[in-house]
């Protein structure tokens, strides 16, 4: 466990407050949650923003040592959270964005979490719609099969495309200096043949009564996970007992968990999980 998770785990547990997990996806750090937590702890909760395995504190240490991120898959980053909450007194919230999204709800069917929130989430076993942005969006990783082993950075055009398509040129730069950091090509991989692969990692169980109440948000714009994915992971969810909701923001792309309207979205999660825990 690094010292950032473990000073957050701390506080967490140390403030009796309910927490809320944090989990961020592919070309992001846990800094990226910063205004998150802030906004979360001021409304009353022990926000922690947790980290993969292995991952850099900085941007710069990010882009300075990439290869950390190699090979890092599904599976060894759930069971890895998996663990950091564990050591939570209390079952927390869990807000994950992209794969933080796919692995929110992993979480959420081991019945870790008490409430869930899954923004523009990476499909999943059984989410079967392939749209063309989504295909081209993952292309800088799939293009080349040697990448499910290397760690993939995005280029400023990639980048644009495939989250900052959604807000103007100038924004889009700053938001690429400010968090974009290298990837594993693993998940990619793994989300792409999960319908293929009856022993993937990219799999969640949907059925599990003690997965808590489920809120997909999907941003109108986005091309990463567009809402043909997240309404196609929101019906596979039906399946639960438990209360499951999907709701679109309008004119937002895959960055609007970073970008200048963040706020708007972190009201809706927040207002969900104010319902439930």
């Amino acid at each position: 466990m690094s010292a950032h998770d473990e000073h957050q785990i701390q506080a967490a547990n140390d403030s009796g407050r309910t927490p809320v997990v944090f989990v961020h996806g592919l070309w992001l750090l846990p800094s990226s949650w910063d205004r998150w937590v802030e906004y979360f702890d001021q409304a009353g909760f022990a926000a922690v923003s947790l980290s993969w395995p292995d991952d850099p504190d900085t941007v710069a240490e990010a882009n300075s040592h990439p290869e950390v991120f190699a090979g890092k898959t599904v599976g060894q980053v759930a069971d890895h959270l998996a663990d950091l909450i564990g050591r939570l007194d209390r079952k927390p919230a869990v807000i994950g964005h992209s794969f933080g999204g796919l692995l929110a709800q992993i979480l959420a069917g081991r019945g870790l979490s008490a409430v869930s929130v899954a923004i523009d989430p990476a499909p999943f076993r059984g989410v079967l719609p392939l749209p063309v942005s989504a295909l081209r969006s993952s292309a800088p990783v799939l293009s080349n099969p040697a990448n499910r082993h290397r760690a993939v950075p995005l280029t400023f055009e990639q980048f644009r495309y495939a989250f900052a398509n959604a807000v103007s040129e100038e924004e889009a730069k700053e938001l690429f200096e400010t968090f974009a950091v290298p990837a594993p090509g693993a998940p990619i991989f793994q989300a792409a043949t999960a319908n293929l692969n009856p022993w993937t990692e990219a799999k969640v169980d949907t059925e599990n009564p003690d997965r808590g109440p489920l809120l997909i948000i999907s941003g109108e714009m986005d091309h990463t996970v567009p809402w043909a994915i997240a309404n196609a992971s929101y019906k596979q969810q039906l399946h639960n007992p438990g209360i499951t909701e999907i709701t679109e923001i309008p004119s937002r792309g895959h960055a609007l968990t970073i970008d200048s309207g963040w706020q708007e979205v972190a009201e809706t999660a927040l207002t969900f999980v104010r319902r439930f825990a």
